[in-house]
């Protein structure tokens, strides 16, 4: 009997399976296509579990889908620009290059060690410069077709990273990355105009069909589509205008007063010279210390001050003072708020804690309000009252009537806003995508030009932690324009690392390319992605940017497609003691340890039969030990069959005249055909990989059971299915136990097995026998038996005969293969 040593046949196959190139994609064998993805890392230095499962959930489907007939991509690259590495630069004084690329090369290790089937020909990273290079051209594709655009604002800084955030990466007023708090301050920035898109992005989610539907109701809640109006106030004060959106256009004569952002651009203007300046100005300086998520949140205290300035009311003239207020950001909206404290419960709490007026302008049908009782805003239905022409109309009609007479008059109308921002894509540090372009005193904003790609990271920096390392570079920032030839300066920030991992999916289909990002024909090929798979930590940031690059690429006829990702599985985390692993916790079990100990087939195994791919998984020493053993079950019931299966010289052959009239045999071939379906419906259809292997599980017991003295052919031929149904979830065990049954060729070459539907019939089944309703006996009958020959044998049947002695027979009911019911008095 050999025994199973799984360190030496991992490392044995994964040589083979490099030298033989076994996972190379074979673009020319005109099969379908099937494009599995797993999220890219970054190259942080170690694996951790949670990239264990990911990889081992996209391995099961890249290598089921090889076996059945697929023509599989299953690439892996490196998310590898970003912070993390800078900060190991100050904190070692090592270069962010060589950090990035000695973690690039040990993480590659370890995946290879997971015998996971991914394409080595295609790897990327996108800190090489023939994949920042293809980046610049697209940031030029965006410019050029009005898409990026710089301008001057109030942005979300990081003071740690000493870098701008884009808002989806500020998390309950923090960092996303490194937690710390953020601020505001004004810098000039260049932004894509994700918003020009934000309606396609928010129907096409409804092409998703293969997507969770709580990370779509994510993305619709970000890009938030508000219907209403949009109104005009004059600002007489300094002959200015502003305009609010309101989805409220009923409550217009309601409004007593207006708020404003304190970060609203025209605010100097409407306090300059008044006794209110200073204050104000201070107020606005506290603002900006204060974390957005804390200023929005409903408990938060409504702080506000007066400007000493006022609006006129667009529809009766009337002059109402102007507030600057906590609870208005100038990233929403139009950072301007019609206040009806009447109607709005926020605008409400405002006006009763600094006395401002209340104005009722709905009436509920069923009761009489007052301001004066009013202990809260009536947000209710009713009619309107207080509103001129208006009254007596059901507020709900109102909306769109307000609305046109509004159009009408030229002082707003009918309108949609989105919650969406644009997206802030510049940022203040050295490792990352240097932005293409150029300013000149003479030529303003210049784009560098595409065959002077890539603009290169220049090696001779001091990062420091000071402020951007670029801005101090003088050799790279010195350049000369291109456009006229004179001294011009090179733009020092550098992209969001999230424009990277926007398109690195369809890199992957074309990753030599030294011309183009890709081939139209390539991508159009392959995408969109069949199987995406990653965490829900990214369904706003980087799911919803990939949408929109693909969206921008369509219109630039690049591609064909809408949407990156057909299917979208997000896994469930990793825990341990029921809480998230993690160093902090000291609840850390290393993927090295576990494979070091067991093996990677071991590994990966526990980690797809532990749980649901969707579900948070809790790590279990003792489930590990248990699929090792089930390995190790299963090496020797084929190591145990290893001599007849070199004794049979045409099993094929001999299992097509096969005489299963042999009940044991009939049994197990029923078995076997069964576990193919199962396996085959849990893998592709539902993704369910702990119930495949139950299944197979079972198979497995049951070919243990079966008896030396029955058919051997059929038995061989469930043990080589075992094999065969089990290579994609432990790849390295089934390849040598594919060689010790006498095959040649890899086992994951081989065709995924079909099942038979007719050997699924049973001839006989299992019926319940009740007497009043409960269970009393069960029994074996035949599948052809009509009703009342059931209730015949259940009549017949002993243990029954006993239990209705003496008793009177009302009613018998026969459920042909399911149940007999006998009514008794």
């Amino acid at each position: 009997m050999k025994s199973y040593k799984p360190h030496e046949i991992e490392q044995k196959w994964q040589q083979y399976w490099t030298e033989h190139h076994v996972n190379r994609t074979n673009e020319n064998d005109g099969k379908n296509k099937f494009y599995c993805l797993e999220q890219f890392p970054y190259p942080s230095g170690r694996l951790h579990m949670g990239h264990m499962r990911v990889y081992s959930i996209g391995d099961v489907m890249a290598r089921y889908n090889r076996m059945k007939g697929y023509q599989v991509l299953h690439p892996m690259g490196w998310d590898a620009f970003g912070m993390p590495a800078e900060n190991a630069a100050i904190k070692f004084g090592a270069q962010p290059s060589k950090w990035t690329y000695e973690n690039i090369d040990f993480m590659r290790g370890q995946q290879k060690q997971l015998g996971v089937s991914y394409d080595w020909d295609r790897e990327i990273a996108t800190c090489s410069p023939d994949y920042y290079k293809m980046t610049q051209m697209l940031f030029l594709l965006f410019y050029e077709r009005g898409l990026a655009y710089r301008k001057k604002g109030a942005v979300n800084w990081c003071p740690h990273d000493q870098t701008v955030l884009a808002n989806e990466q500020v998390e309950d007023g923090r960092c996303w990355r490194c937690g710390t708090e953020v601020t505001k301050i004004d810098l000039e920035q260049w932004y894509f105009k994700i918003t020009d898109y934000a309606d396609r992005l928010l129907k096409d989610l409804d092409q998703l069909d293969g997507w969770p539907e709580k990370v779509k109701t994510m993305q619709r809640n970000w890009i938030g589509r508000s219907e209403g109006a949009e109104i005009t106030f004059e600002l007489p004060d300094i002959n200015e205008k502003v305009t609010v959106f309101t989805t409220r256009p009923d409550t217009l004569y309601g409004v007593t007063f207006m708020v404003l952002a304190p970060e609203h651009p025209l605010i100097p203007q409407l306090i300059k010279g008044k006794e209110t300046e200073t204050d104000v100005l201070a107020f606005i300086e506290q603002m900006k210390k204060e974390p957005e998520m804390n200023r929005t949140s409903a408990d938060a205290p409504k702080e506000g001050l007066f400007t000493g300035a006022y609006a006129r009311h667009p529809l009766t003239g009337e002059l109402i003072p102007i507030w600057i207020a906590n609870y208005v950001l100038m990233d929403y909206g139009t950072g301007a708020v019609m206040a009806v404290p009447a109607h709005d419960t926020r605008d409400f709490a405002f006006a009763r804690q600094y006395n401002l007026p209340i104005k009722l302008v709905i009436q509920p049908e069923d009761e009489q309000l007052t301001e004066d009782q009013m202990t809260d805003a009536y947000t209710g239905d009713g009619v309107l009252m207080n509103s001129f022409s208006f009254n007596g109309i059901p507020n709900r009609k109102a909306i769109t009537v307000v609305g046109e007479h509004l159009d009408k008059e030229g002082i707003g109308g009918p309108a949609v806003s989105y919650r969406l921002r644009d997206w802030l894509v510049s940022r203040q540090r050295y490792w990352g995508c240097p932005i293409p372009m150029i300013y000149c005193e003479d030529c303003g904003t210049v784009p560098v030009p595409k065959e002077q790609l890539p603009v290169l990271l220049p090696e001779n920096v001091v990062i420091d932690g000071q402020g951007n390392p670029l801005a101090k570079a003088e050799e790279f920032i010195h350049t000369t324009c291109p456009s006229c030839g004179n001294p011009a300066r090179r733009e020092t920030d550098t992209m969001d690392t999230f424009i990277d991992s926007s398109w690195y999916y369809l890199r992957f289909t074309d990753p030599k390319n030294d011309q183009i990002p890709f081939a139209p024909g390539k991508a159009n090929k392959w995408l969109p992605v069949d199987e995406y798979i990653g965490g829900i930590e990214h369904a706003i940031l980087h799911l919803l940017y990939s949408r929109f690059f693909t969206k921008v690429l369509k219109d630039a006829g690049m591609v064909d497609f809408n949407e990156p990702f057909k299917s979208l599985l997000t896994q469930g985390m990793v825990l341990k003691d029921g809480a998230k692993m993690s160093k902090s916790k000291g609840n850390v079990v290393s993927p090295d340890e576990i494979i070091e100990k067991y093996g990677a087939d071991t590994s990966r195994l526990f980690i797809l039969f532990a749980a649901p791919p969707d579900r948070d998984l809790e790590w279990s020493d003792s489930g590990v030990e248990g699929s090792y053993r089930f390995l190790n079950r299963v090496w020797r019931m084929v190591d145990s069959h290893a001599e007849p299966f070199a004794r049979a010289e045409d099993l094929a052959n001999k299992l097509s005249g096969l005489d299963l009239s042999d009940e044991a045999a009939k049994d197990l071939n029923r078995t076997l055909h069964a576990t193919i379906k199962k396996v085959s419906e849990d893998i592709g259809e539902r993704r369910q990989f702990n119930t495949a292997i139950s299944a197979i599980m079972e198979l497995v017991n049951k070919i243990y059971a079966y008896p030396e003295t029955a058919d051997n052919g059929i038995l061989l031929e469930a043990i080589e299915k075992v094999i065969v149904l089990l290579a994609p979830f432990a790849p390295h065990i089934t390849e040598e136990m594919w060689r010790m049954i006498g095959r040649q060729d890899s086992v994951h070459l081989q065709e995924w097995p079909a099942f038979d539907e007719a050997a699924l019939v049973r001839d006989e089944v299992e019926i319940v026998v009740q007497i009043n309703g409960k269970v009393r006996e069960k029994m074996m009958i035949s599948t052809k038996v009509t009703g009342e020959e059931m209730e015949a044998k259940a009549l017949a049947d002993d243990k029954i005969k006993e239990l209705i002695a003496g008793k009177t027979i009302r009613k018998i009911i026969a459920v042909p293969g399911k149940l007999v019911n006998i009514v008794v008095g």
